[in-house]
């Protein structure tokens, strides 16, 4: 079997004096951080589909990356992008990957042929995990791409696309676990409407929540261990999705009693369409016990659509390694790059640059957040901020000793409260000191 990447050996950690770009000047796999090896932190993955999938293509022209095997949608050529695949995670050091159905194999004409191929195929990628040490972090169904899908899966009007749908996830359900993946994933990609003028919202929640309940159902019937994952979205492909951030999720799971079956899969470019920061997302989640895996990449803040790309910000990933860290970590999650090089980084070197950049990057973060960790002045001025809750009136107040007429009683003969400063200057100028 010929290389598709001559001349790149495996990626080495070479420290941060390193001017070799096809090395980690921070990312040492081994080097232990706050009680864990560096690898045990990000469980780092590579996404199937941007990396292995997109031709680089745009709204405006197609592809431009002419790799070989996707010049076909046929099992062979399947076959070869596998052997891309894996010659890439090892080589990049990546000890998982992620994939949707479709980016695997092509699924057919009909569910059972589809069925069939995804069967075929996970006999192959199980001999590469087991030749190359490489897992699986998570997989997931396209329920987006096809046109039966156009009105959505789940909350599709017709219940013959919910079922074809169904058949779908129950398929790359139990490959997820006949590989041993940790997690498998729901992105709702078009689970949301257009146009209220043609939509129920009532009934297309309902129908979202006995599809993930069906799932739910499916997983513990067949011994599944690992996380059931939704990933929240606000809009794009559709106008609002259902899934709009970490809030209307972790409300929508408790309506339907999943929230102790579910947690979230939160991307950086998903939470800044929603006009909020990454790590906003992180610690809602987090506070609801819902935290569970992320998808690594940014936005462009001047595009307002979901540009995928690497991250570069040590700063902006901080503070988000820092809600992580506080969140106890991420369990059997992990660190997916769902990004996808430039349409301009035609060289298939570009894929090495792109992911050896964002894990340094990442790694950069995770020591700067341990530090703030153990410098302790953070977790010292929060605590202080809120102690009164601890104590006397407030914590009565805060569990429920005290009624609505009590608290209003004894706030009547006490002095004014006093306002104290957050010192949001302050702490952020800390946050400068440790980047």
């Amino acid at each position: 079997m010929s290389e598709f990447f001559p001349g790149i050996g495996p990626i080495q950690y070479a420290g941060p004096d390193s001017r070799n770009p096809l090395a980690f000047r921070y990312y040492d796999p081994k080097r232990v951080v706050a009680g864990k090896t560096m690898e045990e932190h990000f469980r780092f993955a590579v996404c199937y589909w941007h990396t292995l999938c997109w031709p680089g293509s745009d709204m405006f022209g197609p592809g431009t990356f002419h790799r070989h095997w996707q010049a076909a949608d046929t099992f062979e050529m399947a076959a070869a992008k596998l052997d891309v695949a894996f010659e890439f995670f090892t080589k990049l050091g990546a000890p998982f990957f992620c994939f949707h159905d479709v980016d695997v194999v092509p699924l057919g004409e009909t569910l059972r042929e589809g069925w069939s191929n995804l069967d075929r195929m996970a006999d192959l990628i199980a001999g590469k995990m087991q030749q190359t040490g490489v897992k699986l972090l998570w997989g997931t169904a396209n329920l987006f791409s096809h046109p039966r899908y156009l009105a959505g899966a789940a909350t599709n009007p017709d219940p013959a696309v919910f079922a074809y749908a169904a058949g779908q996830v129950k398929q790359v359900l139990e490959a997820t676990h006949r590989l041993g993946g940790t997690n498998y994933v729901l992105w709702g990609g078009r689970e949301g409407y257009d146009t209220l003028l043609n939509t129920n919202i009532g009934h297309e929640l309902d129908q979202l929540g006995r599809f993930i309940s069906l799932v739910v159902e499916h997983k513990h019937k067949i011994g599944f261990t690992g996380t059931i994952l939704i990933e929240p979205k606000p809009c794009e492909p559709t106008k609002h999705q259902y899934d709009y951030d970490s809030a209307a999720v972790a409300g929508f799971l408790r309506k339907y009693g999943l929230e102790k079956e579910v947690k979230l899969n939160v991307e950086v470019n998903h939470a800044t369409l929603a006009g909020h920061t990454f790590e906003h997302e992180l610690a809602f989640a987090a506070s609801q016990g819902l935290l569970g895996s992320i998808d690594v990449n940014r936005g462009d803040p001047q595009n307002g659509w979901d540009t995928d790309q690497f991250p570069n910000s040590v700063a902006d990933w901080t503070l988000a390694v820092y809600q992580i860290l506080k969140a106890g970590g991420l369990g059997n999650g992990g660190f997916n790059f769902d990004a996808k090089i430039r349409r301009q980084s035609i060289d298939p070197v570009d894929l090495f640059h792109g992911h050896v950049g964002a894990m340094d990057v990442c790694a950069r973060a995770l020591l700067a957040a341990a530090a703030l960790i153990e410098d302790g002045t953070f977790d010292a001025f929060t605590a202080n901020r809120y102690a009164g809750w601890g104590k006397g009136a407030g914590a009565d107040m805060l569990a429920g000793k005290l009624s609505l007429a009590d608290i209003a009683a004894a706030a009547a003969d006490a002095p004014a409260p006093t306002p104290v400063s957050g010192r949001q200057e302050y702490l952020e100028n800390l946050v400068n000191r440790f980047v």
